[in-house]
């Protein structure tokens, strides 16, 4: 039997020992990142809650990320910053051969990285929708407020279509940014007569061109000895002879007409594009080798002082332009002598409605987290980092202190950082790291004014200063109109590559028509041919595809 002192202390005992136990209970805080052979999955409820509202985990971890980019080793110093801040070290794989073959082996092998970057499209869908990429909607809510800061609507445009997002673009956002654009010799502009418009921004006529062209090839029948042609094309590179003309135009990637989408050269304006070049063709102001031209032998006429215009972005010019300055025989006006890009607008056309710029908001890449991730929180941190305004700077701008400084609220770049990059771009940013990788980087200003993009946007030449007064104007969204083809591996896939071909192969036909007549006539079978090969019904695919993106972006 227990006296009265032996229970009271049975009592006190039993006091201290519960306060004890809520004293570690109280020390005892979740974690603010817990790994995954823990969880197995990011955490819920109130543990969850209490690690997003803490500071992310910064203690060491390793992910293995393949970049079909880059495969370099993350050791540069961006790359030892990075490692410092987050605590993540990653193991680049190198993508040996073609990328996508080895894309499409790890996913049939199952044999996954921590981290993917991945081209939007076909490619990325099937990883998508073979269940290889981790939501990350839950994560972002949780672990991403840069992520949502900075991607903003992005988010929304960029969902797949059972509305989950699975990646994180990168070049994302909407810039207004010269692509395409006529490009003449500045200094042949002013002798023939159109010094008022050399650098003052103002466009070209279509008639204004083609007077231009002809008195280029009347004054200059040939330099040194060697036959001139007004305008040449980069036969390799179709793509930037097309999107020159159609921006004339005005065309889009497709036509819609009556709430369908239709096939760009479905558009009335693409006949009349066609009948334009063509004209040029048979009044000999274009080379009749263009459809031949390497891209070396395209740079090397350009640089030879022969040719008076091209169609290109204004940054394909930039080998032939390094030459002609070097060349120039008046040394004072060598600037000059470069190829400048001008728009120039079909008639019937609004300048302001000018494509030149095709440019998806949507970005290039995206970014995912597998699921042979062990720590998908982690991840998220990480590339949440990485999205944030400090992590852009770091990845595009380099160290601060090191490669840039902050002066007057605004960042600075190290002069020797811009010479770095003006002698060797790719071997500088081998050594310092900048802008060696570009996940998550988004377009345009950062909060201080100074564009992410150190070196793309930081400090411009004349060259891309002129364009930028031309052309920027011209720039437009084309993420409405991204991958609405068929997918990958279906009967409509295949009908796409036909048609495809089917532009490949006649479009320099037309273009070197004997006659307008005879274009029309190439022209009118190419539509023929297409159709065999099932336009009409890749035609329903584009709207389908279109009106669900459409509901999807509401």
């Amino acid at each position: 039997m227990k006296t009265k002192g032996q229970f009271r202390l049975a009592v006190i005992m039993m006091m201290l020992v519960s306060m004890l136990a809520a004293c570690g209970s109280d020390n005892e805080k979740p974690s603010a990142s817990p790994s995954a052979s823990e969880t197995g999955a990011p955490a819920t409820g109130e543990a969850s809650e209490s690690a997003s509202a803490s500071a992310p985990d910064s203690k060491p971890i390793t992910f293995t990320f393949f970049d079909q980019n880059v495969g370099d080793a993350f050791n540069n110093p961006v790359a030892q910053e990075v490692t410092k801040r987050t605590g993540v070290m990653l193991e680049i794989q190198q993508p040996t051969g073609n990328p996508s073959e080895k894309l499409n082996l790890m996913l049939a092998s199952n044999d996954l990285p921590d981290l993917m970057a991945i081209s939007r499209g076909d490619l990325l869908n099937k990883y998508i929708a073979a269940g290889a990429l981790t939501p990350l909607n839950d994560l972002i809510d949780q672990y991403g407020p840069h992520i949502k800061e900075m991607y903003g609507d992005m988010l929304n445009k960029t969902r797949h279509t059972d509305g989950k997002n699975y990646y994180l673009a990168n070049w994302y956002g909407l810039e207004q940014y010269p692509i395409f654009g006529f490009l003449m010799r500045m200094d042949v502009l002013k002798e023939l007569g159109a010094v008022d418009k050399a650098e003052n921004g103002q466009p070209f006529t279509a008639q204004e061109f083609v007077d231009l062209l002809k008195s280029y090839k009347a004054k200059y029948p040939t330099v040194d000895g060697k036959s001139t042609y007004p305008l040449t094309f980069n036969g390799e590179n179709t793509g930037a002879i097309t999107g020159t003309f159609k921006g004339m135009f005005g065309l889009m990637p497709y036509y819609e007409t009556n709430g369908e989408i239709k096939a760009d050269v479905k558009d009335p304006k693409y006949i009349e594009m066609i009948k334009f070049m063509n004209s040029l063709y048979t009044q000999g102001l274009i080379d009749p080798e263009w459809a031949t031209n390497k891209t070396a032998q395209y740079e090397q006429k350009l640089s030879s002082g022969t040719i008076f215009s091209t169609a290109d972005a204004f940054w394909n010019a930039g080998k032939p332009n390094a030459i002609l300055k070097e060349e120039a025989k008046d040394q004072t006006k060598k600037e000059e002598a470069q190829f400048f890009p001008y728009k120039v607008v079909a008639d019937g056309v609004d300048p302001a409605k000018t494509t030149f710029g095709p440019k998806s908001s949507l970005g290039w890449d995206g970014i995912g987290i597998s699921k042979s991730n062990k720590d998908p929180v982690r991840a998220i941190q990480f590339l949440d980092f990485l999205a944030s305004e400090e992590g852009q700077y770091l990845l595009m701008w380099g160290v601060e202190g090191v490669h840039w400084d902050m002066k007057d609220g605004k960042h600075v770049p190290k002069p020797e950082v811009l010479e770095g990059f003006k002698k060797d771009w790719g071997g500088y940013s081998l050594k310092s790291g900048i802008r060696k990788w570009t996940w998550t980087i988004k377009n345009g200003p950062g909060s201080d004014g100074t564009p992410y993009d150190l070196i793309g946007r930081y400090e411009t030449d004349k060259v891309a200063d002129l364009a930028i007064k031309n052309l920027a104007d011209t720039s437009f969204d084309t993420a409405p109109y991204d991958n609405l083809g068929p997918s990958g591996g279906t009967p409509e896939a295949i009908m796409q590559q036909k048609v495809n071909e089917l532009s490949s192969k006649y479009f320099p036909r037309m273009v070197m028509a004997p006659n307008e007549g005879e274009a029309v006539k190439l022209y009118e079978k190419m539509l023929q041919e297409m159709e065999t090969a099932g336009l009409s019904k890749l035609e329903k695919v584009y709207t389908e595809n279109f009106t669900k993106r459409a509901e999807l972006w509401k």
